[in-house]
């Protein structure tokens, strides 16, 4: 299934377009242009939110057994991504979640 996933993003977006994708996103940052910046980041978000739902990806109760494949996928799908803000405050929300989860058991 992540492979099929991997595929098909690809299919969809050439390399060229992902690289761009995260080079835009990248010098938005770093510029501060938060116009441009939330377009960049709905397009990804789109993406991360289709991948998130073919998985059928949801916070385990176990959080000892959290799954990144969601966030593994956008990794190996675009280059580079993980440098980015926008990866980075995915991950924060996961910790943020793992620790609420870990509060109400």
């Amino acid at each position: 299934m992540h492979q099929e996933l991997i595929n098909t993003i690809k299919e969809q977006y050439t390399r060229d377009l992902r690289k761009k994708l995260v080079k835009s996103i990248i010098t938005n940052e770093k510029n501060s242009d938060k116009v441009a910046l939330q377009s960049s980041y709905n397009i990804i978000n789109q993406i991360f939110s289709y991948i998130i739902g073919e998985l059928k990806w949801s916070i385990p109760k176990n959080t000892t057994n959290w799954d990144n494949t969601p966030l593994e996928i956008m990794s190996e799908v675009f280059p580079k991504i993980e440098t980015t803000e926008w990866y980075k405050e995915q991950k924060l929300a996961v910790t943020k979640s793992i620790n609420l989860e870990g509060n109400f058991n």
